[in-house]
């Protein structure tokens, strides 16, 4: 009897697969740029609308090889998320070197699978105020949570990763994206529809609000039920620390101190507060989140530095942390088994650089927009494609602000003269543009949680990909995502309203 042989499944590391997709990134712009494929960008300009012409640039030509060896330290340096990263490790390192974390995070043993899942994935959600910080901040920390709870850290980080990705545009508290967002919608819907339009901050607030919760809920059933049984082990916590209730009611009291020092500086009106706030600014949101506002570029150190302080309190007086070596120790637990995040950052950065460059995404995205223009739909068939087109430039384009740039001053009046409301066309890009950042391995977030996966697997004989990661959520994602647009759907069908008087039509 003549045995089959068995099917060798071929693994591609995340680091290969980055270098491929960098390739794939390479030769489409060469072939762009031999085709001369190329898009019409309308753009908002001295009050008015301007059209240019916007093309690839080969990074296989004489200027596009320079570029990758002129800028292989530019593109490392300047990429963001990396030295985000570093400052956020410091200060969990130290949370969990002084067993602080686990005496906080323990008594979470008590709570049912469920209600954890629906805790992560709301947390997750509400936590898009912060913006990218979010993913910053809790990829890492629901790891450490989930281990030291004994539950699954890898379903935990992918269950927050979902719920800050595909929330992004929702939640219950108001964020900067947002309100930018709204200020490009104002300026397309003014200059060639309604000059009397403002778009306003509890335009979408019913909608937001209803949809987070629903959200949460029916994406705890989805999680549950699809992604946890394909979750394999994760690796559990073996570490022994000295329990203190009285070194943690000392912490909490100066938990609450530190907070409300942080609270004061960035309240506006009050004897000498508002050091943290940009009060050039006109609206608060603004004032926290401008790009010249202390606050945006100091919430990582802030959270960094009360995480060093409550850490070497709780260590010291509960015996955790013994002398200053144990306090410097400490700072670097988190970055343990990570030296993997950071080789996969360097490649990342490098196809982000050269992605940039290659200008691909904006004219991909010019000819979805120029397409949808000429399309003569209205209703539900240009809801349905505006969901589909985001999505697809999503895949290219994973920042928010930029896509928007590029899409609002031609679907804005698009969508009013097909009687839709700008502020329900906003929200619905939002929602579309947390779709498609949930599925492209373009996203840097989404590569940075697969290297926390990598660092929490329990099981050897399974293998950390990107593109298995994606395998492995895409039943979730796709449920989730028509989740998404059945409710837009409703809404719309339906007539509800979306905001505080504010409807999805006009």
């Amino acid at each position: 009897m003549v045995k089959k042989k068995q099917k060798k499944n071929i693994y591609f590391g995340p680091v290969i697969t980055i270098i491929i997709l960098t390739f794939v990134i390479m030769g489409l712009s060469f072939l762009f740029d031999i085709f001369q494929i190329q898009g019409e960008k309308t753009s908002i300009t001295n009050g008015g609308l301007e059209t240019t012409v916007t093309t690839a640039n080969s990074i296989l030509s004489k200027d596009g090889i320079k570029y990758i060896f002129n800028n292989v330290l530019v593109n490392f340096n300047l990429f963001e998320p990396l030295v985000t990263l570093i400052i956020v490790l410091i200060g969990l390192g130290i949370g969990e070197a002084s067993g602080l974390f686990k005496k906080i995070f323990t008594p979470l043993r008590k709570l049912k699978p469920k209600v954890l899942i629906f805790l992560t994935l709301f947390v997750g959600i509400i936590s898009t105020f912060l913006g990218d910080y979010s993913y910053m901040l809790l990829l890492p920390l629901v790891g450490i949570i989930y281990k030291y709870i004994d539950r699954n850290a890898m379903l935990g980080i992918i269950t927050v990763f979902i719920g800050i990705t595909l929330g992004y545009g929702t939640g219950v508290i108001y964020n900067y994206d947002i309100s930018m967002l709204g200020d490009l919608t104002t300026l397309s819907a003014t200059l060639d529809v309604d000059p009397n339009y403002q778009y306003h901050t509890t335009s979408a607030l019913y909608i937001m609000i209803v949809s987070t919760f629903i959200l949460a809920y029916i994406g705890t059933l989805i999680i549950d039920y699809f992604l946890k049984p394909k979750i394999k082990k994760s690796i559990k916590d073996e570490t022994e620390y000295i329990d203190s209730n009285k070194a943690f009611s000392v912490t909490v009291i100066v938990f609450v101190i530190l907070l409300l020092l942080v609270g004061y500086m960035i309240s506006p009106g009050l004897p000498f507060s508002g050091i943290l706030l940009d009060n050039s600014q006109p609206r608060y949101i603004f004032k926290l989140f401008s790009d010249t506002a202390p606050f945006k570029d100091g919430i990582v150190l802030i959270v960094t530095l009360i995480l060093m302080i409550c850490g070497f309190i709780y260590g010291y007086l509960s015996g955790n942390i013994k002398n200053s070596n144990d306090y410097s120790v400490g700072l670097s637990k988190s970055f343990d088994g990570l030296g993997y995040v950071f080789v996969l950052m360097f490649f990342v950065s490098q196809m982000v650089g050269i992605l940039n460059y290659t200008n691909l995404g904006e004219v991909i995205a010019t000819k979805l927009v120029d397409f949808m223009s000429v399309l003569e739909l209205s209703g539900l068939p240009l809801i349905l494609i505006f969901i589909f087109v985001t999505i697809i430039i999503s895949l290219f384009i994973p920042t928010t602000i930029t896509k928007w740039i590029i899409m609002s001053p031609i679907i804005i009046p698009l969508f009013m003269r097909a009687n839709i409301t700008p502020d329900f066309t906003q929200f619905i890009f939002q929602i579309a543009d947390g779709i498609g950042k949930s599925f492209t391995p373009l996203f840097v977030y989404f590569i940075i949680m697969v290297a926390f996966l990598q660092k929490y697997n329990g099981d050897e004989k399974t293998k950390i990909t990107i593109f298995g990661t994606l395998k492995t959520m895409m039943p979730t994602l796709l449920l989730l995502a028509s989740l998404w647009i059945l409710i837009i759907v409703g809404w719309y069908i339906i007539n509800l309203p979306i905001g505080i008087g504010m409807y999805p039509t006009l």
